[in-house]
C-alpha cells in the first residue's frame, strides 16, 4: 500500500483546467463553432504530464520514465492501441454509404407515421455496426431533417431520435472506442461485457421506442422520404456484428469485415483499388489521436499511482460510497465527472480506467461488470451535454438544411439517455438484491 498523497491528483486537475477552461472560453465566450474540439487534446495531456515530472523531486526524472514505461507495458494497452487502429481501418474500407442504404430502405418499408421510430432503430442499427455515435449523426441527421421536412414531424424529435440511436450503439458496438478502451482497460472480453451491457441499453432502447411511438400517433403526416439504397454494402457491417455477437476474436472479426468489406466495394465499383488504400490509410490516421491519448493517460496514471494519488481518491471514494452497490455507482459518476470535463466518452474512460480497477477489487466488482458501468454512463452524460460533438454535428446538419436549432431544443427529445440512466441504476440497485434473494432461498 503506497502513502495516501492527495497533492499526487495535481495533474488531473491542471489537464481539466487547461481542456475545460479552454473549451468554455472558444465554444462560449468567443463563439467558436465546435470550440472544445479546437483545444489539441494531446497538448493538454502533455502539460498534464509535465507537471507530474515536476512533482516528487525525491524521485529523478530517468526513475519517472521508466515508471511511465512500465504504465505503458501492459498487454491491455497495446491490446487497445491495436484494435483502435485495426477499426479505423475496417470503417474506412467499407465507407459510409451503406448507412445511408439501411436508412432508405427501412423508411421505404414501413408506413411514415412511423418514420420517427424508423430513424431510432436505424440510428441503433448503424452505430452498433459502425462504432461511432458522431458519424451516425453525421449520416442520419441529414435524412432525419429531410423526415421533418416532408412530414408533421418537428426537427428536435426527428434530431433527437438519431442522437438516441447512435449512443445506443456507441454503448454496445464491438469496434466502439468506449468499448474497446473499456473492455481492454479492465482486462475483460468484449462479448462478456457485451452481455452484462445488454441487460441494461436494450430496455432502455424499447422503453424509447414506445416512447416515439405514442408521439407519433398524434402527429399528422403530409409526405415521406424516398431514395436509391444499395443493400449489399450492409454486408460486412452485419458480419462484424454477428462475429462479434457469437464471441469471434475481435481481430479476426475486423479482419472479416476489412476483407468482405474491400471486395464488396471493388466488386460493386464503389471504389478503386488505389482509392481503397488511401481510404483504409485515412481511417487508420483517423484513430492517431485517441490512440495518442491512451497512451499519454497510461503514462500519467503511471505515475499519479506511484505518487500516491490514486490511496488519496480511493481513500475518499470510500468515505462517501458505501457498499458494493455504492461503488458502481460512485464508478459511474467518476466517469461521467470526467465526460462533462472533457466532452469526450473514449477520453473519459481512459482516464477513469486505472480508478475504476482499483475501485473493483476495493469493492468486489467484477471487471466485465465494472467496464459495462463505465461505457454506460459515459454514453447517458456524453448523449446530453450541449456541448458534445453529437450535439454540435446533429445542430450543424439541421443548420445546413436550413433549420436553425439550438442543444436546448434537443435536450426534451433526447428520451433514450434518460431512460439509460434509469434503466442504469436498476440494474445497480434492484436486480443485484432481486438476485442475492433468490440464491439465499437456493
Amino acid at each position: 500500500m503506497k502513502k495516501s498523497n492527495p497533492v499526487a491528483l495535481l495533474p488531473i486537475g491542471v489537464f481539466l483546467v487547461l481542456y475545460l477552461g479552454l473549451g468554455i472560453l472558444f465554444e462560449y465566450v468567443l463563439m467558436i463553432p465546435m470550440g472544445f474540439y479546437n483545444i489539441p487534446i494531446v497538448v493538454a495531456f502533455l502539460a498534464a504530464i509535465l507537471v507530474a515530472c515536476l512533482q516528487n523531486q525525491k524521485v529523478k526524472f530517468d526513475d519517472k520514465l521508466g515508471i511511465m514505461a512500465q504504465g505503458l507495458a501492459d498487454k491491455n494497452i497495446v491490446t487497445m492501441l491495436l484494435i483502435f487502429l485495426a477499426a479505423g481501418s475496417f470503417v474506412g474500407v467499407v465507407g459510409r454509404s451503406s448507412a445511408e442504404s439501411v436508412a432508405y430502405f427501412m423508411l421505404s418499408l414501413i408506413p411514415a407515421q412511423f418514420a420517427v421510430a424508423v430513424l431510432f432503430v436505424v440510428a441503433c442499427f448503424v452505430s452498433t455496426a459502425m462504432g461511432t455515435s458522431v458519424g451516425t449523426i453525421t449520416l442520419i441527421a441529414p435524412i432525419a431533417v429531410a423526415v421533418a421536412q416532408v412530414s408533421g414531424f418537428n426537427v428536435p424529435l426527428c434530431v433527437g431520435s438519431v442522437m438516441g440511436g447512435a449512443m445506443f450503439g456507441d454503448n454496445l458496438s464491438f469496434i466502439s472506442d468506449t468499448t474497446i478502451a473499456a473492455c481492454n482497460g479492465q482486462g475483460c472480453a468484449m462479448k462478456d461485457k457485451f452481455r452484462e451491457n445488454f441487460g441494461i441499453a436494450f430496455p432502455a432502447a424499447l422503453a424509447t421506442l414506445a416512447l416515439i411511438l405514442v408521439l407519433s400517433l398524434n402527429t399528422d403526416l403530409k409526405g415521406s422520404v424516398a431514395q436509391d439504397y444499395n443493400l449489399i454494402q450492409i454486408v460486412p457491417y452485419v458480419l462484424v456484428l454477428i462475429g462479434g455477437i457469437i464471441g469471434v476474436n475481435v481481430f479476426a472479426v475486423l479482419l472479416t469485415g476489412i476483407v468482405s468489406g474491400s471486395f464488396i466495394m471493388l466488386a460493386t465499383g464503389q471504389t478503386a483499388p488505389t482509392e481503397l488504400l488511401a481510404n483504409m490509410g485515412s481511417g487508420v490516421s483517423g484513430m492517431f489521436e485517441t490512440c495518442m491519448v491512451a497512451i499519454l493517460v497510461a503514462a500519467m496514471c503511471a505515475l499519479i499511482r506511484e505518487y500516491g494519488g490514486f490511496e488519496a481518491l480511493l481513500a475518499g471514494i470510500r468515505r462517501v460510497f458505501k457498499g458494493k452497490k455504492g461503488g458502481q455507482l460512485g464508478m459511474g459518476l467518476l466517469v461521467g465527472a470526467m465526460d462533462i470535463a472533457t466532452a469526450n466518452n473514449t477520453v473519459a474512460i481512459v482516464m477513469a480506467n486505472p480508478i475504476a480497477k482499483e475501485m473493483s477489487e476495493e469493492y468486489g466488482v467484477t471487471p466485465r461488470k465494472t467496464a459495462s458501468l463505465l461505457d454506460t454512463f459515459s454514453c447517458v452524460f456524453q448523449g446530453v451535454i450541449p456541448y458534445g460533438a453529437q450535439m454540435l454535428v446533429a445542430i450543424s446538419a439541421a443548420s445546413e438544411l436550413g433549420f436553425e436549432i439550438s442543444a436546448f431544443d434537443i435536450i426534451p427529445n433526447l428520451f433514450y439517455p434518460g431512460f439509460l440512466l434509469i434503466s442504469s441504476l436498476i440494474f445497480i440497485f434492484v436486480l443485484p438484491s432481486k438476485q442475492e434473494g433468490k440464491s439465499s432461498r437456493q
